[in-house]
């Protein structure tokens, strides 16, 4: 009986986060990689792979961000996600002159405290559920181009079992300063796992995304649109709890319901807009239109797929804040501070 539950637990909290990330949850193993590392992140949808600036927090989601301007700064990042879910991420990245930009990181996802019972329903103690990734990264830049890639060991504990992953990312970027333009591709999670829980490979979640940015010349005004799961055009799925669920009345079976072309197209589709005030200030909005058209109620469909958040720098340290809405049930509120300790050193030799 320890057995059953321990494997309920593990669909369970594999398919969680992929579920809340607008995703085909339970697919795939490890779907906490999916979910945003930081507040800015957080606050424009969720994904932002192709702004090349400064925040060391981006390269997480495509290497080929990381750049001479993140050099020694350190980032630190904390979530409070669905329930007693917490997650969070922290790096740091070194520029080597001729050599390229290097950047190491931990994400990690904390499921909380479940209690053991046995088949009568006796507690006979407690357990926990967690996962971590590690990441080693590198970029460099050839004139308007940046290449980069990522080597992760993803891990998994959940009470007496684990498991572990070996993945790569692999990201190409084009940005143009003039027009202040950039142009993203990045394959991700591509690798197997080195450890299961039952002997049984999982899937790894595998994906293939696309984006464009754009900062606007007069105005202030950055739009980002991204592209996500491009390996699979086809994101719908069948919902067999739906209450509006019609029946054949030859059969006797549900009538899996269509959907046009572009519903289909639109489910891959992020938009983020940030309004940068200064160096200082910035206010973020997203919009996620799958996470929007799998959680939001029919009832009432409240502000689920979209979120919000806002950026600012004071003496030398950078916070963020970044709400995002999966449900009318609840939200998840994402916390960011940066540091670059060589602001500091030239202010004392100043």
């Amino acid at each position: 009986m320890r057995n059953t539950l321990l494997s309920v637990l593990f669909i369970l909290t594999s398919g969680l986060t992929g579920t809340a990330f607008a995703q085909n949850g339970g697919l795939t193993a490890y779907r906490f990689l999916g979910l945003p590392p930081s507040a800015r992140t957080t606050a424009l949808g969720g994904n932002l792979i192709p702004v090349m600036d400064d925040d060391l927090n981006n390269a997480v989601q495509n290497p080929a961000l990381l750049n001479q301007s993140m050099h020694n700064q350190i980032v630190a990042n904390t979530a409070n996600f669905l329930s007693d879910i917490r997650y969070g991420y922290v790096a740091y990245a070194h520029h080597i002159r001729n050599a390229g930009t290097f950047s190491a990181g931990i994400q990690r996802i904390n499921y909380g405290d479940f209690n053991e019972t046995n088949e009568n329903g006796d507690v006979l103690g407690s357990f926990t559920a967690r996962e971590n990734m590690f990441h080693l990264s590198y970029a460099n830049q050839y004139h308007q181009f940046s290449y980069g890639t990522s080597m992760k060991y993803v891990g998994g504990s959940y009470e007496s079992y684990h498991s572990g992953a070996l993945l790569f990312d692999l990201g190409g970027t084009y940005f143009d300063t003039v027009s202040n333009f950039t142009a993203s591709f990045v394959l991700k999670n591509i690798g197997w796992q080195v450890q299961s829980l039952y002997g049984e490979k999982e899937a790894m979640p595998f994906e293939a995304q696309f984006g464009l940015s754009k900062r606007l010349k007069h105005a202030p005004f950055r739009f980002s649109l991204i592209a996500h799961n491009l390996q699979k055009f086809d994101l719908t799925y069948y919902d067999p709890n739906d209450p509006d669920q019609e029946i054949d009345l030859a059969t006797g079976l549900p009538i899996r319901k269509k959907y046009n072309l572009a519903d289909k197209f639109a489910r891959h589709l992020i938009i983020g807009t940030e309004v940068i005030f200064s160096k200082n200030f910035q206010v973020r909005v997203g919009y996620d239109h799958q996470r929007r058209k799998e959680l939001a109620l029919k009832s009432r469909a409240s502000t689920a797929g979209f979120s919000w958040g806002f950026g600012l720098k004071i003496k030398k340290v950078g916070f963020s804040y970044g709400s995002a809405r999966y449900h009318l049930a609840g939200s998840t509120n994402m916390f960011s501070i940066s540091v670059n300790p060589n602001d500091f050193l030239s202010r004392k030799k100043s």
